[in-house]
C-alpha cells in the first residue's frame, strides 16, 4: 500500500501543483488590486467630505483578476493556454519548454513546482496513508510551498495562507490529526510569534530598521501551531543559518535587492519541510551533522 498510495499521492500532488502555480502568480496581484480598490474607495470618501468633485480613476475599468479569471495566457503574445497544454509536467516537455504560438520560453518553476508538490504529497499519503491526518499534512505541503515561493517573489506572506495554515495546525491538534497535543500547539503558536514579535523590535529600537515583517511572525506561529513549541528552537536555527549563508552568498556575488535584504519566509518554510520530513529533532542532529557540530 506504500508505493500505492505514493503514487497515487504524487498524481495528486501533480493536479494542485499546477494550481499553486496559479496561486503564487495571481494572489499577490489580487493583492494589489484589492489595495488599490481601497485607496480609490478612501480618495472618494475624502473627496465626498470635502464637497470637491469626483475624478474618474482610468484603474476603475480595469479587469477583476481571480484565482479562475480570466484563463491562463502566455504573457509574450497572449496566446490562451488550452486545456491539453496546461498537463502537469507533460505539456511543458511536450512544448520543449515553449510557447505553442510564439515559442517563447516558459519558466522550468512551472514543472518544478508541480514535482515538489507531487514528491511532498507522495511522502504524506506513503507516510499516513488516505487519512485525515495524511490529507493535513498535504495540505500544509501546499500551503508552505506557496507561501515560500510568493514571498521570495514579492516578500508578501499572504493572510490568506497564513493564518489558515495557523488555525489548519491548531485543529488538526485537537483532532488529533498530529503527533501534537493540543496545548503544546497553542504554545507552539504564541510562542512562535512572539519570538519574532521581539526580535523584530528590538532590531527595531536598535536601528531605527524594519527587519523582517508581520508575515514571518505568523508563519513561525503557524510552524509552532503544527509542530509544538518543541520544534520551534531547531527550525529558527537552520532558517538563520541558512538564511545567513545564502544571504552571504548573494551579497558576495552582488544579487541582493534593492536594500540590501533577502525574504526570511522561504527559510523558515524550508526548516517546516525538514521538521516534516525528518523531525525536529533528526532535523536539527542533520542539520548540525552538515555543519561538522
Amino acid at each position: 500500500m506504500g508505493w500505492e498510495m505514493a503514487a497515487l499521492g504524487g498524481v495528486l500532488g501533480l493536479l494542485i501543483g499546477s494550481f499553486l502555480n496559479v496561486v503564487i502568480h495571481r494572489l499577490p496581484k489580487i493583492m494589489e488590486q484589492q489595495w488599490a480598490e481601497e485607496c480609490r474607495e478612501h480618495a472618494r470618501e475624502q473627496a465626498l467630505a470635502a464637497g470637491q468633485p469626483l475624478l474618474a480613476s482610468p484603474d476603475d475599468a480595469g479587469p477583476r483578476i481571480s484565482l479562475s479569471k480570466p484563463r491562463s495566457r502566455c504573457p509574450h503574445c497572449g496566446h490562451a493556454i488550452r486545456w491539453y497544454e496546461n498537463i502537469p509536467v507533460l505539456s511543458y516537455l511536450a512544448l520543449r519548454g515553449r510557447c505553442a504560438s510564439c515559442q517563447a520560453r516558459i519558466s522550468a518553476r512551472y514543472p518544478v513546482v508541480e514535482l515538489a508538490t507531487g514528491a511532498l504529497f507522495a511522502f504524506c499519503l506513503a507516510h499516513w496513508g488516505p487519512t485525515p491526518a495524511g490529507l493535513a499534512w498535504c495540505g500544509f505541503s501546499a500551503a508552505l510551498l506557496a507561501l515560500a515561493l510568493i514571498d521570495w517573489d514579492t516578500t508578501l506572506l499572504p493572510d490568506d495562507i497564513t493564518l489558515p495554515l495557523l488555525w489548519a495546525g491548531l485543529l488538526a491538534a485537537a483532532l488529533r490529526w498530529t503527533d501534537v497535543a493540543l496545548a503544546d500547539a497553542v504554545w507552539g503558536a504564541a510562542a512562535g510569534y512572539l519570538s519574532l514579535w521581539l526580535v523584530f523590535w528590538g532590531f527595531k529600537l536598535a536601528t531605527g530598521k524594519d527587519g523582517m515583517g508581520y508575515g514571518d511572525f505568523k508563519l513561525f506561529a503557524a510552524l509552532g501551531a503544527w509542530f509544538g513549541w518543541q520544534a520551534l528552537v531547531p527550525m529558527i536555527l537552520a532558517a538563520s543559518v541558512i538564511g545567513a549563508i545564502v544571504g552571504i552568498a548573494m551579497k558576495l556575488r552582488s544579487q541582493l535587492r534593492e536594500g540590501g535584504y533577502i525574504p526570511f519566509g522561504p527559510f523558515l518554510a524550508g526548516a517546516g519541510f525538514a521538521a516534516l520530513l525528518f523531525g525536529p529533532q533528526r532535523m536539527l542532529e542533520r542539520f548540525l551533522g552538515v555543519l561538522g557540530l
